[in-house]
C-alpha cells in the first residue's frame, strides 16, 4: 500500500493473474488492453481527454499505462501516473473506482497535486515525489520519463528522480566499445546511461531499455527472462530494479484463442501390422474394444484393445520401437516384471515403492560405474574388458576412482562450513513451521509396509500440511509406549525417508537422480514423494540427504540452466556409450562409435552430423541432458510441485546453499563436541552449574573415543527419544540438570538430562552407562 513520499502499491508478486481488476493492478498496459478496449460499458469509454493527473491528452499504452475515461465520474487517468502518485492508496474491492482506488481518493490526490509545481515543466499537478528523503522535487509522470527518472513496479512502488535513481554497476576493466542489442540486433554502446541496461547475468549481454520495455510487455512475468542464457529469477530482479515493467499476465502469445489448437489433436491410428478393425485403422470407438490406446512412452504409435489383445484400457502398451529400446537398455524385463507385480495387488500403489528382501539386497551400481566410467584408454592399458571389473580386488578398483582425496584441512574446512549452513537452514524451518496450526491429524502406520500406510494418511481426506501429525505405530515392535509424540513422528519420517532412497522414484548410487518410473507417474507418486519431504523437514522430521547436486540444481534454478555430468547417469550401458564417444581420440574412431551407437542415438534424438572430432563435446552434452534431465521433465515437475508443500521449495531456491547442506550432504556424525554444543547447562537451586559440567564432558569424551558401552547416539535417544538431530532442532532445545538424584534421568517430553552429582568421576560414569544400557534395553524388549 502506498504511503508519504513514496509510491506503495500492491506487490505485484502476491496478486492473482485470473482477473482483470484489482487482482491485475499492477499488469498496467499490457494488463488485458485489447479487452478493455473491447469492454465498453455505461461508465467507461475510450476517448481522448485530459489525465487529471499528467494535464496530457497522449494515449500511449507502453509509456503511460492504459488511458481510462469514467464518463459517470468525468474522470480521465493514465493507469501509471495513478499507480504511481504518491499521495493515494487501494482502499477499495476489485469492482470499486479505478481498479482499487476509490474515485474520492482520487480526487483528494488531484487536489493535493494541483499545489505542487513539476520541477520540469514547471506546471502544476506534481503527483509524484523523488522516494529519497532529502529530495524535495516533484513531477508528474511523462515529465519523469523525459527527465529519465526511475518508477520501480515492484514492492513499495518507488520513484526516484534523474539525480537519486539507481544505476548499474560497472567494474572497472569493463572494456568499451559497442555491441549487438540481442533483441533488435542493432549496435548498442557499452556506456552506464538510462537507455541502456545491461544483463546481470551475462557478461556480454547489452540491451536498449525500450526493447526491454517491449520485450517485457509482451512476454509478462512467466516469460520475461535473460535472451542469452534464459536467466529467469536474477534477471528479472535488475530490471525491475532498473525501472522496467514486468506485467503479472500470461504471454501474449499465450492469449491469444485457439493458439495451440493443432497441438491438442491425439494420434489416433492403429499401427498394428495386422488390423482386425473392419472399420479401418483410423477407427476409434471409445469405450469398447476398438478403443485406440497410444504407447505409454511415446505417444506417437497406437493400437486397437482387441488388436493388442488387451482387455482393459488400464493395462500398459509399448509400441515396438519403445520396447526395442527398452531391450537393448536392459530395463523392460524390469518394468514388465514390476508391471506384472501391480497388476497381482489389488491397489496398485501399494507394491510399487516395497523396499527389497533381505535376503536379497538392492545392489549398489556405484562401485561398477565408477569403473566404466573410466576413459577406455585406462581399460586398454589394464588389458580389461569392460565386465572384468568384477574380478578386480577392491584395492585396484580403488585407484581406479574419479574423485581426488580430499586433505584434511579442506575436509575440515568443509565441514565448519556445512555445520553452518545447517544453522541457517534450522532458523529457516522454525520460520516455516509457525504455518503449523494445533489442529491434529493422526497417522495409523505399519511400519513394515511404511509407503502404503504413509500413502493412506497423506491422502486421507483431512489431512493437511499445516495440521499437526499424530503417528500411531500399530505394530508394537515398531513403537514404544516411552515415546513421546515429536519422538514417534522422528521415527515415522525416518521411515519413510529411508524407503523413499530405496524406492523406484530415485536412481543413483548414493547422490540419487529421479528416475522416469511411468506408473508412479500415472498414480502421482512424484508429487507425494515431494509433499512428504516438505512436510518432513518443517514438522521436525530428518532430511532425506540423498539428493545428487544435478537433481537439487533442478529444482533449484530450473533444469534448462543445469548441465549434468556423466555421474548422473545411472544405466551403466548407457554411462559406457557415452563414455567411448567421450574418449574417441580421432575422427575416424569417433564416427565407428556413432555408427556403431546409432539406434542408440538415435532413440535419444541426438543424432548430428560429425564434422570435427571436437564434435563429441556437444553430442556427448546432448546425451546427458536428454538421459538425465528431459527424460524425466515429467517426473521433476511434479515433484517440484509436492516441495512447494509449506513453501519449502521457495525457501529453498531463496537460500540454497543452505538447503544444499541438508539435502544433499548425509547428517553430520555424532561427537562429543556436537552433543556439548546442543545440550545447555541449567542452574538448580542449591546446585552449583560448574560441580557436574567436567564429568559430563569427559564422559562425552570416553563415549567418543570408544571407551564406553553406550554411544553418542544412545544418549541422545535416551534423553530425547531421537535417533538423530533433524534438521529444524530441537523444540524445546536439550537441557542439562545437576541434581542430587541417585541415577539419571532422561526427561523426553522436555528434552532434559537431569544428572546426579557424584564424589568421582568413576561413580559418575558407571551410574550413567548402568541407566542408559537398561533403560534402551527394556525399550527395546
Amino acid at each position: 500500500f502506498r504511503v508519504g513520499g513514496g509510491c506503495w502499491g500492491l506487490n505485484y508478486l502476491s496478486v492473482s493473474a485470473g482477473s482483470c481488476g484489482l487482482g491485475r493492478v499492477v499488469s498496467g498496459a499490457a494488463c488485458g488492453v485489447q479487452e478493455l478496449r473491447m469492454s465498453k460499458t455505461n461508465n467507461f469509454d475510450i476517448q481522448s481527454p485530459f489525465c487529471v493527473l499528467c494535464g496530457r491528452m497522449d494515449d500511449c499504452p507502453e509509456k503511460y499505462g492504459e488511458k481510462r475515461t469514467y464518463v459517470e465520474y468525468n474522470l480521465t487517468v493514465h493507469y501509471y501516473c495513478l499507480l504511481m502518485s504518491s499521495g493515494i492508496w487501494q482502499r477499495g474491492e476489485e469492482g470499486e473506482g479505478v481498479d482499487g482506488f476509490l474515485i474520492t481518493d482520487i480526487r483528494k490526490e488531484v487536489n493535493r497535486a494541483a499545489k505542487l509545481k513539476c520541477n520540469v515543466c514547471r506546471k502544476k499537478g506534481a503527483s509524484i515525489g523523488c522516494v529519497d528523503r532529502k529530495c524535495k522535487r516533484s513531477y508528474h509522470f511523462p515529465c519523469g520519463l523525459q527527465k529519465e527518472c526511475i518508477f520501480q513496479f515492484m514492492e513499495d512502488f518507488r520513484s526516484y528522480c534523474w539525480e537519486h535513481k539507481p544505476v548499474q554497476k560497472f567494474p572497472d576493466k569493463e572494456p568499451g566499445g559497442t555491441s549487438q542489442c540481442t533483441i533488435c540486433l542493432d549496435l548498442v554502446e557499452q556506456l552506464p546511461v538510462y537507455a541502456v541496461l545491461k544483463s546481470p547475468c551475462c557478461k556480454n549481454a547489452w540491451f536498449h531499455r525500450e526493447c526491454l520495455q517491449y520485450q517485457a510487455l509482451s512476454a509478462g512475468i512467466f516469460f520475461f527472462r535473460c535472451t542469452v542464457c534464459n536467466n529467469k529469477d536474477k534477471f528479472q530482479k535488475e530490471m525491475l530494479r532498473m525501472g522496467i515493467h514486468i506485467p503479472e499476465r500470461d504471454a501474449s502469445w499465450e492469449l491469444e484463442e485457439n493458439a495451440y489448437q493443432d497441438l491438442l489433436q491425439c494420434y489416433q491410428h492403429c499401427d498394428i501390422k495386422r488390423c482386425l478393425c473392419r472399420r479401418g485403422r483410423d477407427y476409434n470407438e471409445p469405450d469398447s474394444k476398438w478403443e485406440i490406446k497410444r504407447c505409454q512412452c511415446c505417444g506417437s504409435r497406437g493400437t486397437h484393445l482387441a488388436c493388442s489383445s488387451m482387455k482393459s484400457w488400464e493395462q500398459n502398451w509399448e509400441c515396438m520401437e519403445c520396447r526395442s529400446i527398452f531391450a537393448k537398455s536392459g530395463n523392460y524385463s524390469k518394468q514388465r516384471k514390476r508391471s506384472l507385480a501391480t497388476s497381482e495387488k489389488t491397489d496398485g500403489t501399494s507394491c510399487l515403492l516395497e523396499e527389497p528382501s533381505p535376503k536379497c539386497p538392492r545392489q549398489s551400481p556405484g562401485t561398477q560405474r565408477r569403473f566404466l566410467l573410466q576413459s577406455p584408454k585406462i581399460m586398454c592399458q589394464n588389458n580389461l574388458s569392460p565386465c572384468s571389473h568384477l574380478e578386480l580386488p577392491a584395492s585396484n578398483r580403488v585407484t581406479m576412482s574419479l574423485s581426488p582425496v580430499m586433505s584434511n584441512k579442506n575436509w575440515s574446512l568443509r565441514k565448519k562450513y556445512l555445520k553452518s549452513q545447517r544453522r541457517e537452514v534450522s532458523n529457516i524451518l522454525k520460520e516455516l513451521k509457525l504455518q503449523v496450526s494445533t489442529k491434529t491429524t493422526r497417522f495409523n502406520i505399519n511400519a513394515e509396509n511404511i509407503w502404503s500406510s504413509a500413502l493412506k494418511g497423506f491422502r486421507q481426506r483431512n489431512f493437511s500440511p499445516t495440521n499437526t501429525i499424530e503417528i500411531k505405530f500399530t505394530n508394537c515392535k515398531n513403537g514404544s509406549n516411552t515415546d513421546t509424540p515429536a519422538a514417534s513422528k522422528h521415527h515415522f519420517f525416518q521411515l519413510l525417508m529411508l524407503h523413499l532412497q530405496n524406492s523406484s522414484l530415485f536412481e543413483g548410487s548414493s547422490a540419487k537422480n529421479l528416475s522416469l518410473d511411468f506408473q508412479a507417474v500415472k498414480d502421482n507418486l512424484y508429487f507425494e514423494a515431494g509433499k512428504m519431504i516438505a512436510v518432513s523437514l518443517v514438522h521436525g522430521g530428518p532430511s532425506p540427504s540423498f539428493f545428487s547436486k544435478t537433481l537439487f540444481n533442478c529444482l533449484v534454478y530450473g533444469p534448462e540452466n543445469v548441465k549434468p555430468t556423466l555421474e548422473d547417469v545411472a544405466d551403466v550401458d548407457v554411462a559406457q556409450k557415452i563414455n567411448m564417444i567421450k574418449y574417441a581420440n580421432s575422427l575416424s574412431s569417433l564416427k565407428s562409435t556413432v555408427h556403431d551407437c546409432y539406434e542408440f542415438l538415435a532413440a535419444a534424438g541426438c543424432l548430428r552430423p560429425i564434422e570435427v572430432l571436437s564434435d563429441k563435446n556437444m553430442l556427448v552434452n546432448d546425451l546427458l541432458i536428454h538421459h538425465v534431465i528431459k527424460r524425466i521433465i515429467s517426473p521433476l515437475e511434479s515433484f517440484r510441485q509436492g516441495l512447494e508443500t509449506l513453501g519449502v521449495l521457495e525457501k529453498m531456491q531463496i537460500h540454497p546453499d543452505e538447503f544444499s547442506s541438508i539435502l544433499c550432504h548425509k547428517p553430520e556424525r555424532l561427537s562429543a563436541q556436537t552433543l556439548c554444543d546442543l545440550f545447555t547447562i541449567e542452574s538448580s537451586s542449591g546446585v552449583n552449574k560448574v560441580e557436574g559440567a567436567d564429568f559430563w564432558m569427559s564422559y562425552l569424551q570416553d563415549v567418543e573415543s570408544g571407551e564406553s558401552a553406550v554411544t553418542l547416539e544412545d544418549i541422545l535417544l535416551f534423553t530425547t527419544g531421537y535417533f538423530s538431530i533433524p534438521p529444524i532442532g530441537f523444540d524445546p532445545e536439550p537441557t542439562i540438570k545437576f541434581l542430587r538424584i541417585r541415577y539419571p534421568t532422561g526427561n523426553r517430553l522436555l528434552h532434559c538430562l537431569e544428572l546426579p552429582i557424584t564424589k568421582t568421576y568413576e561413580q559418575f560414569k558407571k551410574k550413567m552407562e548402568f541407566t542408559i544400557r537398561n533403560t534402551l534395553r527394556a525399550e527395546r524388549k
